[in-house]
Protein backbone atom coordinates (compact mmCIF):
# COMPACT_ATOMS: atom_id res chain seq x y z
CA UNK A 1 0.00 0.00 0.00
CA UNK A 2 1.21 3.48 -0.87
CA UNK A 3 1.93 5.67 2.15
CA UNK A 4 -0.40 8.29 0.68
CA UNK A 5 -3.32 5.83 0.69
CA UNK A 6 -5.89 5.89 3.45
CA UNK A 7 -8.52 3.31 4.32
CA UNK A 8 -12.19 4.19 4.58
CA UNK A 9 -15.36 2.10 4.74
CA UNK A 10 -16.99 1.64 1.35
CA UNK A 11 -20.61 1.20 0.28
CA UNK A 12 -20.36 -2.38 -0.98
CA UNK A 13 -20.04 -5.54 1.17
CA UNK A 14 -16.87 -7.49 1.78
CA UNK A 15 -16.33 -10.31 -0.70
CA UNK A 16 -16.87 -13.31 1.56
CA UNK A 17 -18.69 -16.63 1.28
CA UNK A 18 -22.02 -15.08 2.29
CA UNK A 19 -21.55 -12.49 -0.47
CA UNK A 20 -21.45 -15.24 -3.09
CA UNK A 21 -24.34 -17.17 -1.52
CA UNK A 22 -26.55 -14.08 -1.65
CA UNK A 23 -25.27 -13.24 -5.15
CA UNK A 24 -26.34 -16.63 -6.55
CA UNK A 25 -29.71 -16.37 -4.78
CA UNK A 26 -30.18 -12.86 -6.17
CA UNK A 27 -29.43 -13.98 -9.71
CA UNK A 28 -31.86 -16.88 -9.35
CA UNK A 29 -34.50 -14.47 -8.06
CA UNK A 30 -33.80 -12.22 -11.03
CA UNK A 31 -34.51 -15.08 -13.43
CA UNK A 32 -37.77 -16.18 -11.79
CA UNK A 33 -39.03 -12.63 -11.21
CA UNK A 34 -38.12 -11.56 -14.73
CA UNK A 35 -39.94 -14.58 -16.18
CA UNK A 36 -42.94 -13.90 -13.92
CA UNK A 37 -43.38 -10.44 -15.41
CA UNK A 38 -42.59 -11.21 -19.06
CA UNK A 39 -44.17 -14.68 -19.28
CA UNK A 40 -46.65 -15.29 -16.45
CA UNK A 41 -48.06 -11.77 -16.74
CA UNK A 42 -47.66 -11.86 -20.54
CA UNK A 43 -46.17 -8.37 -20.65
CA UNK A 44 -43.37 -9.36 -23.02
CA UNK A 45 -39.63 -8.76 -22.94
CA UNK A 46 -39.67 -5.11 -24.03
CA UNK A 47 -42.22 -3.99 -21.43
CA UNK A 48 -40.48 -6.10 -18.77
CA UNK A 49 -37.15 -4.48 -19.64
CA UNK A 50 -38.63 -0.99 -19.38
CA UNK A 51 -40.17 -1.77 -15.97
CA UNK A 52 -37.04 -3.30 -14.47
CA UNK A 53 -34.71 -0.73 -16.05
CA UNK A 54 -36.75 2.02 -14.38
CA UNK A 55 -36.53 0.21 -11.03
CA UNK A 56 -32.79 -0.20 -11.50
CA UNK A 57 -32.25 3.49 -12.28
CA UNK A 58 -34.14 4.55 -9.15
CA UNK A 59 -32.36 1.99 -6.95
CA UNK A 60 -28.86 2.66 -8.27
CA UNK A 61 -29.37 6.43 -7.92
CA UNK A 62 -30.23 5.89 -4.25
CA UNK A 63 -27.21 3.60 -3.83
CA UNK A 64 -24.79 6.11 -5.36
CA UNK A 65 -26.29 8.97 -3.33
CA UNK A 66 -25.99 7.02 -0.07
CA UNK A 67 -23.11 7.90 2.23
CA UNK A 68 -22.56 4.44 3.73
CA UNK A 69 -23.24 0.77 3.16
CA UNK A 70 -26.89 -0.27 3.38
CA UNK A 71 -27.19 -4.04 2.78
CA UNK A 72 -30.86 -4.00 1.75
CA UNK A 73 -30.24 -1.16 -0.69
CA UNK A 74 -27.11 -2.76 -2.14
CA UNK A 75 -28.74 -6.15 -2.69
CA UNK A 76 -31.88 -4.47 -3.95
CA UNK A 77 -29.81 -2.89 -6.71
CA UNK A 78 -28.19 -6.25 -7.50
CA UNK A 79 -31.60 -7.90 -7.79
CA UNK A 80 -32.70 -5.03 -10.04
CA UNK A 81 -29.73 -5.68 -12.33
CA UNK A 82 -30.56 -9.39 -12.52
CA UNK A 83 -34.22 -8.85 -13.38
CA UNK A 84 -33.40 -6.15 -15.93
CA UNK A 85 -30.57 -8.31 -17.25
CA UNK A 86 -32.92 -11.28 -17.65
CA UNK A 87 -35.54 -9.40 -19.65
CA UNK A 88 -32.96 -7.42 -21.67
CA UNK A 89 -31.02 -10.52 -22.67
CA UNK A 90 -34.23 -12.31 -23.65
CA UNK A 91 -35.25 -9.25 -25.69
CA UNK A 92 -31.92 -9.26 -27.55
CA UNK A 93 -31.80 -13.02 -28.08
CA UNK A 94 -35.43 -13.72 -28.89
CA UNK A 95 -37.37 -10.58 -29.81
CA UNK A 96 -34.58 -9.12 -31.95
CA UNK A 97 -33.72 -12.58 -33.27
CA UNK A 98 -29.94 -12.32 -32.94
CA UNK A 99 -29.74 -15.62 -31.06
CA UNK A 100 -27.78 -16.65 -27.99
CA UNK A 101 -24.37 -16.52 -29.66
CA UNK A 102 -25.05 -13.11 -31.19
CA UNK A 103 -26.38 -11.79 -27.89
CA UNK A 104 -23.49 -13.22 -25.87
CA UNK A 105 -20.93 -11.82 -28.33
CA UNK A 106 -22.44 -8.34 -28.31
CA UNK A 107 -22.78 -8.29 -24.50
CA UNK A 108 -19.23 -9.60 -24.03
CA UNK A 109 -17.96 -6.72 -26.17
CA UNK A 110 -19.97 -4.20 -24.15
CA UNK A 111 -18.72 -5.68 -20.86
CA UNK A 112 -15.08 -5.60 -21.95
CA UNK A 113 -15.50 -2.06 -23.28
CA UNK A 114 -16.97 -0.94 -19.94
CA UNK A 115 -14.13 -2.54 -17.97
CA UNK A 116 -11.55 -1.11 -20.36
CA UNK A 117 -12.99 2.40 -20.15
CA UNK A 118 -13.18 2.13 -16.36
CA UNK A 119 -9.54 1.08 -16.12
CA UNK A 120 -8.39 3.70 -18.65
CA UNK A 121 -10.29 6.44 -16.81
CA UNK A 122 -9.51 5.60 -13.17
CA UNK A 123 -6.57 3.19 -13.32
CA UNK A 124 -8.28 0.31 -11.47
CA UNK A 125 -11.40 -1.87 -11.64
CA UNK A 126 -10.99 -3.24 -8.11
CA UNK A 127 -13.89 -3.09 -5.64
CA UNK A 128 -11.58 -1.66 -2.97
CA UNK A 129 -11.04 1.40 -5.18
CA UNK A 130 -14.67 2.58 -5.29
CA UNK A 131 -13.72 5.95 -3.85
CA UNK A 132 -15.79 8.24 -6.09
CA UNK A 133 -19.20 8.44 -7.70
CA UNK A 134 -17.58 7.96 -11.10
CA UNK A 135 -16.04 4.67 -9.91
CA UNK A 136 -19.42 3.59 -8.52
CA UNK A 137 -21.11 4.35 -11.85
CA UNK A 138 -18.57 2.20 -13.68
CA UNK A 139 -19.05 -0.53 -11.07
CA UNK A 140 -22.81 -0.70 -11.54
CA UNK A 141 -22.60 -0.42 -15.32
CA UNK A 142 -20.19 -3.36 -15.32
CA UNK A 143 -22.53 -5.34 -13.08
CA UNK A 144 -25.48 -4.64 -15.38
CA UNK A 145 -23.57 -5.82 -18.46
CA UNK A 146 -22.27 -8.91 -16.61
CA UNK A 147 -25.77 -9.85 -15.41
CA UNK A 148 -27.20 -9.49 -18.91
CA UNK A 149 -24.33 -11.47 -20.44
CA UNK A 150 -24.78 -14.18 -17.82
CA UNK A 151 -28.41 -14.66 -18.82
CA UNK A 152 -27.46 -15.10 -22.47
CA UNK A 153 -24.69 -17.56 -21.58
CA UNK A 154 -26.97 -19.61 -19.34
CA UNK A 155 -29.65 -19.87 -22.02
CA UNK A 156 -27.09 -20.75 -24.69
CA UNK A 157 -25.59 -23.60 -22.66
CA UNK A 158 -28.92 -25.02 -21.49
CA UNK A 159 -31.31 -24.60 -24.45
CA UNK A 160 -31.80 -27.94 -26.28
CA UNK A 161 -33.19 -26.31 -29.43
CA UNK A 162 -30.86 -23.43 -30.29
CA UNK A 163 -28.03 -23.78 -27.74
CA UNK A 164 -25.61 -26.45 -26.59
CA UNK A 165 -28.48 -28.49 -25.18
CA UNK A 166 -26.95 -29.40 -21.83
CA UNK A 167 -30.24 -28.75 -20.04
CA UNK A 168 -30.76 -26.68 -16.92
CA UNK A 169 -29.12 -29.21 -14.60
CA UNK A 170 -26.17 -29.58 -16.98
CA UNK A 171 -25.80 -25.83 -17.29
CA UNK A 172 -25.86 -25.40 -13.52
CA UNK A 173 -23.16 -28.05 -13.16
CA UNK A 174 -20.96 -26.44 -15.84
CA UNK A 175 -21.11 -22.99 -14.28
CA UNK A 176 -20.83 -24.41 -10.76
CA UNK A 177 -17.59 -26.14 -11.77
CA UNK A 178 -16.41 -22.90 -13.33
CA UNK A 179 -16.94 -21.10 -10.03
CA UNK A 180 -15.04 -23.81 -8.17
CA UNK A 181 -12.12 -23.39 -10.57
CA UNK A 182 -12.13 -19.62 -9.96
CA UNK A 183 -12.28 -20.21 -6.19
CA UNK A 184 -9.31 -22.57 -6.39
CA UNK A 185 -7.36 -20.00 -8.39
CA UNK A 186 -8.22 -17.37 -5.76
CA UNK A 187 -6.72 -19.40 -2.92
CA UNK A 188 -3.88 -21.26 -4.64
CA UNK A 189 -2.57 -19.10 -7.47
CA UNK A 190 -1.21 -15.60 -7.89
CA UNK A 191 -3.76 -14.61 -10.53
CA UNK A 192 -5.12 -11.12 -9.92
CA UNK A 193 -7.94 -11.20 -7.38
CA UNK A 194 -9.62 -8.37 -9.26
CA UNK A 195 -9.70 -10.48 -12.44
CA UNK A 196 -10.96 -13.51 -10.50
CA UNK A 197 -13.66 -11.44 -8.78
CA UNK A 198 -15.14 -10.31 -12.07
CA UNK A 199 -14.83 -13.83 -13.52
CA UNK A 200 -16.78 -15.20 -10.55
CA UNK A 201 -19.31 -12.40 -10.77
CA UNK A 202 -19.98 -13.22 -14.41
CA UNK A 203 -20.13 -17.00 -13.87
CA UNK A 204 -22.47 -16.75 -10.88
CA UNK A 205 -25.10 -15.11 -13.09
CA UNK A 206 -25.63 -18.01 -15.55
CA UNK A 207 -25.52 -20.39 -12.57
CA UNK A 208 -28.46 -18.51 -11.04
CA UNK A 209 -30.17 -18.26 -14.44
CA UNK A 210 -30.05 -22.01 -15.05
CA UNK A 211 -31.21 -22.73 -11.50
CA UNK A 212 -34.11 -20.32 -11.95
CA UNK A 213 -35.06 -21.90 -15.28
CA UNK A 214 -34.83 -25.36 -13.75
CA UNK A 215 -37.38 -24.31 -11.14
CA UNK A 216 -39.93 -22.50 -13.26
CA UNK A 217 -39.73 -23.80 -16.83
CA UNK A 218 -42.34 -26.37 -18.06
CA UNK A 219 -41.71 -30.10 -17.73
CA UNK A 220 -41.54 -30.38 -21.51
CA UNK A 221 -38.56 -28.02 -21.50
CA UNK A 222 -36.77 -29.86 -18.70
CA UNK A 223 -37.93 -27.67 -15.81
CA UNK A 224 -39.82 -28.43 -12.62
CA UNK A 225 -42.70 -26.07 -13.56
CA UNK A 226 -42.94 -24.45 -10.13
CA UNK A 227 -44.82 -21.20 -9.70
CA UNK A 228 -42.62 -18.27 -10.67
CA UNK A 229 -44.29 -16.15 -8.01
CA UNK A 230 -43.66 -18.74 -5.28
CA UNK A 231 -40.06 -19.32 -6.33
CA UNK A 232 -39.41 -15.56 -6.39
CA UNK A 233 -40.94 -15.12 -2.93
CA UNK A 234 -38.88 -17.99 -1.51
CA UNK A 235 -35.60 -16.59 -2.83
CA UNK A 236 -36.47 -13.06 -1.71
CA UNK A 237 -37.15 -14.40 1.80
CA UNK A 238 -33.87 -16.36 1.70
CA UNK A 239 -31.89 -13.24 0.78
CA UNK A 240 -33.52 -11.21 3.55
CA UNK A 241 -32.84 -14.04 5.99
CA UNK A 242 -29.16 -14.10 5.02
CA UNK A 243 -28.86 -10.34 5.51
CA UNK A 244 -30.52 -10.55 8.94
CA UNK A 245 -28.70 -13.64 10.22
CA UNK A 246 -25.24 -12.98 8.79
CA UNK A 247 -24.50 -9.25 9.06
CA UNK A 248 -22.11 -8.06 6.36
CA UNK A 249 -19.31 -5.59 6.83
CA UNK A 250 -18.57 -2.93 4.25
CA UNK A 251 -15.55 -3.36 2.00
CA UNK A 252 -12.54 -1.29 3.01
CA UNK A 253 -11.71 1.24 0.33
CA UNK A 254 -8.22 2.51 -0.39
CA UNK A 255 -8.61 6.16 -1.28
CA UNK A 256 -5.75 8.42 -2.24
Amino acid sequence: MNNNDKTTLGKVPEVTLIFWIIKVAATTLGETAGDAVTMSMNLGYLVGTVIFAAIFLVAVSAQIAARRFHPYLFWGVVVATTTAGTTLADFFDRSLGIGYIGGATMLSALLLACLGLWYWTLGSVAVNRLDSRRAEMFYWATIMFSQTLGTALGDWVADPATGLGLGYEGGAIVFGIGLLVVAAAWFWTRISHTLLFWAAFILSRPLGATLGDLLDKPHASGGLELSRYTASAVFAAFIIGCIVLVPQRPEKVLAK
